[in-house]
């Protein structure tokens, strides 16, 4: 692999996630080397990636593989670049990403499903300082597969209990509001029968929600339109969301497709489409996301004693 290099290999994991790993390390590096290389100013050539960390589930050891149900953890991989412009994803990461996915979804040569965020080392410091708990616990309980020398992370500052709940309770108001207007409107769109406007009205309410979740019970969530992302680390955090996707039949898996893809391509698209019977089910279970994710967000903000974050 040249430079990369798994600086703290994660010896609890199974020799094939190890080499999986190391596969997906090599894919930033090349998919970020190749963007570089179309750059004319030297300026957006001169980016570099100072460290690259797996947490969540797979860095704790707390990862789930269930063949029945179909459910598998993620691995979840913070990107360290030197300056804010190598952050962009459209740009500098976007051929990682659907590389990830089409080996994961298609040719099958990795099994578990990749998802990762690209913060500049500026901006994440500064996360620590101001004490955000998502980067906190990734400082704490992160594995470093690959370290630049002489980039240190900041010192986590300790928030209080009541600056955390604040924060929380106005996110909760934020993205809720949002997410009950933007079900809403898909609604009236499906209605209608503007079957395009629908699934996109769909997809925007779905981000809202997980959006809502996210900043509720860690005050970070990554600014990405990605569902499967967000997705993924919500579920992560509370085992009730887990059960709102079932995959157990050819319309629920292609239906979650339908929604994934409507960001984009239900406005862009003339090819795109997506049946009565899938926008019925997804209806159906983004509904239920809202109710689930309500839940979740009551509960911590309803606690006598708000002590923080997991």
């Amino acid at each position: 692999m040249g430079r990369v290099l798994l600086t703290d290999r994660p010896d609890h994991l199974p020799d094939s996630k190890r080499r999986e790993l190391e596969f997906v390390v090599k894919v930033l590096f090349d998919a970020f080397d190749d963007a570089l290389k179309t750059k004319l100013s030297s300026k957006r050539k001169s980016g570099q990636i100072l460290k690259v960390i797996l947490f969540g589930s797979m860095a704790r050891g707390d990862w789930v593989d269930d063949r029945q149900s179909g459910y598998k953890s993620d691995f979840d991989l913070l990107v360290v670049v030197n300056g804010h412009t190598f952050t962009d994803l459209h740009e500098y990461w976007h051929a990682a990403d659907e590389r990830f996915v089409r080996e994961f979804t298609i040719t099958h040569s990795i099994d578990t499903p990749v998802n990762f965020i690209v913060h500049d080392l500026a901006d994440v410091n500064d996360q620590l300082a101001r004490g955000r708990p998502f980067f906190s616990d990734i400082a704490r309980d992160g594995i470093m597969l690959y370290e630049a020398p002489g980039h240190p992370l900041a010192r986590p500052k300790a928030l209080t209990t009541d600056e955390v709940a604040a924060e929380a309770k106005g996110y909760y108001e934020q993205w809720m509001a949002n997410a009950d207007n933007l079900l809403d409107l898909a609604n009236g769109a499906l209605a209608k029968g503007y079957a395009k406007q629908a699934a996109f009205l769909l997809h925007q309410t779905t981000e809202a929600l997980y959006h809502c979740v996210l900043l509720v019970l860690t005050l970070y969530s990554p600014k990405s339109h990605r569902i499967t992302m967000l997705r993924s680390q919500a579920e992560a955090l509370d085992d009730r969301l887990k059960a709102i996707w079932p995959a157990d039949s050819k319309l629920h898996r292609q239906a979650f497709d339908r929604l994934r893809r409507a960001y984009v391509e239900a406005r862009y698209s003339a090819e795109y489409t997506v049946s009565d019977e899938e926008l019925a089910w997804l209806v159906e279970r983004v509904t239920r996301l809202q109710e689930i994710v309500g839940t979740i967000c009551h509960d911590r903000l309803n606690q006598a004693k708000f002590s923080g974050y997991k």
